[in-house]
């Protein structure tokens, strides 16, 4: 009996000692990696992403942290593109905010430049205007008084005196009515072109009479405009068809629109000398001249107000560069469709022949 129970004594303690032994194995095999990984992971997890995650032990345990690592790798490329991403917006919102303080202050020097036009305009229209017309004025009266008086050149100095003065005159009446395009029009109303044509025509009663010059206006239609701007349009289009006239016939000028999706085009055509395709951009430019004064009067400044006016309404005016040998030219222009429909019945002007 007692053998059997040093057997047993010695079979439990073996028992125990091999249970002791599987443990501590266990515990530096499997139980230490993992501990060593979970403590690696929660530092990942306070936010050391950049810090590898490294393992060893069984095969089972570094894969894993193999898993553990790639999702760590993940996690900061992904926090890596949040950050480039966050500061990209950053930026982007940096050059936003700059553009518009920049936006601001160039709304500012356009208001100021603005105001300096309006005050360039009053100085223009008094005080430079007013000297200008005492100049003419005397010029003019010693022409009078003593014309045939002095010998010629001196008679040839108080011509040139006066036409330069007169001329200046005219320059600053033109270069003031270019300034004011859009400035004087509060908002856009309906415009009957058609009455507008007319009132140009009106106005160039003589001109037309004088040189029996044939006007011919199709159907126009009503757009949203500024009635005085749009009739000094038509009128400067028909004096220029009237002036550039071909000397051995009398000039004819039609006027058409036709309506192509928004907009409204028009044609002015007409039978006069005709324009060079080489200048269709350079008659659009202020002050520019391709006749010298002493062949046909003027400033040079019509088409270019022409083209600030279409522009205003929202537009655009071009020359017609492909005539094919036909005499005279053709200037297009297109103004946008009233935003209601509009019918050509009630707007139609009946073709005027003068």
């Amino acid at each position: 009996m007692t053998r059997i129970r040093v057997i047993a004594a010695g079979a439990l303690l073996a028992a125990i000692l091999a249970g002791l032994a599987v443990w501590l194995s266990l515990r530096r095999l499997v139980l230490g990696p993992l501990d060593r990984l979970g403590t690696e992971t929660r530092v990942v997890a306070g936010g050391e992403f950049g810090r590898p995650v490294t393992v060893d032990g069984p095969i089972e345990v570094r894969r894993l942290g193999g898993d553990v690592e790639a999702m760590r790798r993940q996690l900061a490329e992904s926090l890596v593109e949040a950050r480039r991403a966050e500061e990209e917006a950053r930026r982007a919102e940096e050059e936003v905010r700059a553009q518009a303080e920049m936006l601001v202050a160039q709304t500012d020097d356009l208001r100021r430049s603005n105001e300096e036009l309006e005050q360039f305009a009053y100085v223009a229209s008094h005080d430079l205007q007013e000297p200008l017309r005492k100049v003419a004025s005397f010029c003019q009266m010693l022409q009078r008084r003593y014309q045939g008086q002095l010998d010629e050149r001196a008679d040839q100095y108080i011509e040139f005196a006066v036409d330069g003065a007169k001329r200046m005159q005219q320059l600053i009446n033109d270069l003031l009515a270019f300034s004011r395009v859009g400035r004087a029009t509060e908002r856009l109303v309906p415009v009957d072109t058609g009455l507008a044509a007319q009132h140009a025509l009106d106005a160039l009663g003589a001109a037309t009479e004088e040189t029996q010059a044939e006007i011919e206006i199709g159907p126009l239609p009503t757009v949203p405009g500024d009635d005085a701007l749009l009739t000094q349009v038509f009128q400067n289009l028909i004096g220029n068809a009237i002036k550039f006239r071909a000397p051995d016939r009398s000039a004819k000028v039609s006027i058409t629109a036709e309506q192509e999706d928004e907009f409204w085009h028009f044609r002015c055509e007409d039978n006069g000398i005709g324009i060079d395709a080489q200048y269709a951009d350079r008659i659009f430019v202020i002050f520019q001249r391709l006749h010298a004064k002493e062949e046909y009067t003027g400033t040079g400044i019509g088409l270019s107000l022409c083209k600030k006016i279409v522009e205003y309404h929202g537009g655009r005016i071009w020359l017609d560069t492909e005539r094919n040998g036909d005499p005279g030219s053709v200037v297009h222009w297109t103004l946008p469709v009233a935003p209601a429909p509009v019918s050509l019945a009630t707007t139609a002007v009946a073709e005027r022949k003068v």
